[in-house]
């Protein structure tokens, strides 16, 4: 293991984390590499690592604790190193492996395009966890915002964030233009407008079903109801409607004793209710108008039918199908109007990387917004979690921003460590300083008799809540 990385010497009195056949092996007092993040993130983690510290030491007495070590990125790493993203700091995660991080700015005039986007490429992060949840007293602009409990899993390496474009004008547009329009598209009726910037979005077979797998473990070992793919595929059909495809087939080979797909349970539920139901007649219930479908449909819906009874009736009938994880699939536009008028039927999603974006924030939004919306970025091997907002950088170093999201990756980060009590204690330590109306002006201006505070106040008083919540034993 290297002694330094950016001249900064690795902690003396902290272990590295280890990855093996899969899993971690995290010690006492794992090194933790930190980036504190511009604009507003130097505020945010002086809160936020305090509240760390002290869940730690709260829930274990002296037993764990954390060795910190920071690391560099945006301008910080700027100004010291002359580069927006040091290799060491990429080498430190690598050889920690769990690392937090504060919002990053975007480089102006060229270079790196995203720090976030370059970190989870390099490493390759494939996994952006999004979990949305209620927590009391956060003002809300729905009437019901205690029905949010969902986790998105957004695939994070393809798709247009691949960053695979070409400029409006530029040689290389015109090229794959021509390339398009002449080959590609030649003898139909669909063209390519000469003055069009254009870009690829590519979704492979890899990237799909290992961020599902990921989905689905995480459903089934937290007791998860369902996992919905979330797609375009009635548009997009040989990327969107493949990422549909390939998810569904991940989920029946791996996990074919675990799970029941939507319309499996239609097809199972149908011979349930009439076990002398005919695969015909069971067919029709599961595709209502097939009579009126071509034959070839017809013949293919019966055969589905009766390869489904085949194949799970014996372990998923009678039954047994509602016992299992629900692998569904909803169109993109229709899953944002389900999260508000209907959100505890989701609670993990699967998602490509653009819807994944837009139905993140869409969801925060009904929770308190990205203030404290947590994230992580994961992979094989490597974690980094992140405030999930940007950099704000008009109210650096006032000591006014919410540093919630910081916070609240903390606890899904103690959660990927195995340190439950202490991620408990935060939440519950925080839900009782929103309750009691002791919020940062984000909130403050929306909630009627409460009291503003600032950054380093917000964390003081969840800290004090967290005594509150063990003296009053609550789980």
């Amino acid at each position: 293991m290297a002694q330094s990385f950016n001249g900064v010497a690795v902690p003396a009195d902290g272990a590295r984390i280890s990855y093996k056949d899969g899993s971690y092996q995290i010690p006492d007092n794992p090194i933790v590499p930190f980036i504190e993040g511009d604009g507003t993130g130097r505020d945010i983690w002086k809160a936020s690592v305090r509240v760390f510290n002290a869940a730690v030491e709260k829930a274990y007495k002296g037993k764990r604790r954390v060795a910190w070590y920071e690391v560099f990125a945006g301008e910080k790493a700027k100004a010291k190193f002359d580069t927006w993203l040091p290799d060491d700091t990429v080498d430190a995660v690598r050889e920690f492996r769990v690392a937090i991080k504060g919002p990053l700015t975007t480089p102006v005039g060229g270079g790196i395009r995203s720090l976030n986007v370059a970190l989870r490429q390099i490493l390759d992060l494939y996994g952006c966890v999004r979990p949305v949840k209620y927590y009391k007293g956060v003002p809300s602009p729905v009437k019901h915002p205690e029905r949010m409990d969902l986790v998105i899993f957004r695939e994070n390496t393809e798709d247009v964030y691949a960053g695979i474009e070409w400029e409006e004008g530029s040689a290389e547009a015109a090229k794959l233009i021509e390339f398009l329009n002449k080959d590609m598209l030649k003898g139909g009726k669909k063209q390519v407008r000469l003055d069009s910037g254009v870009g690829i979005k590519p979704i492979s077979v890899t990237g799909t079903k290992r961020l599902v797998r990921m989905a689905i473990q995480h459903a089934l070992e937290n007791g998860r109801k369902s996992v919905t793919l979330v797609h375009k595929g009635n548009i997009q059909k040989f990327t969107e409607g493949a990422f549909r495809k390939w998810g569904y087939e991940l989920a029946t080979d791996e996990f074919r004793d675990k799970v029941v797909t939507e319309r499996e349970s239609w097809i199972v539920d149908n011979k349930d209710k009439n076990p002398n139901l005919s695969v015909e007649e069971n067919a029709n219930l599961t595709e209502p108008g097939l009579e009126f479908a071509p034959e070839e449909f017809r013949k293919s819906t019966y055969k589905e039918v009766k390869d489904v009874l085949d194949r799970i009736y014996a372990t998923h009938g009678h039954g047994a199908w509602k016992k299992k994880l629900m692998i569904n699939d909803r169109i993109a536009d229709s899953i944002f109007q389900q999260v508000v008028t209907r959100a505890d039927e989701y609670t993990v999603l699967a998602t490509p990387n653009l819807n994944g974006d837009y139905i993140s924030d869409a969801c925060a939004a009904q929770v308190g917004g990205l203030g404290i919306a947590p994230g992580a970025n994961i992979g094989d091997g490597y974690a980094i979690f992140e405030a999930t907002h940007g950099t704000a950088p008009k109210y650096a170093d006032r000591d006014v921003i919410n540093p919630g999201s910081v916070i609240l990756s903390g606890v899904m980060m103690f959660r990927f460590l195995g340190w439950a009590e202490a991620a408990d204690l935060i939440e519950r330590g925080m839900e009782r300083t929103i309750e009691q109306k002791k919020v940062t002006y984000d909130f403050e201006r929306l909630m009627e008799g409460a009291t503003k505070v600032k950054t380093s106040e917000f964390g003081n008083y969840i800290i004090e809540n967290m005594d509150a919540v063990m003296l009053a034993g609550v789980p």
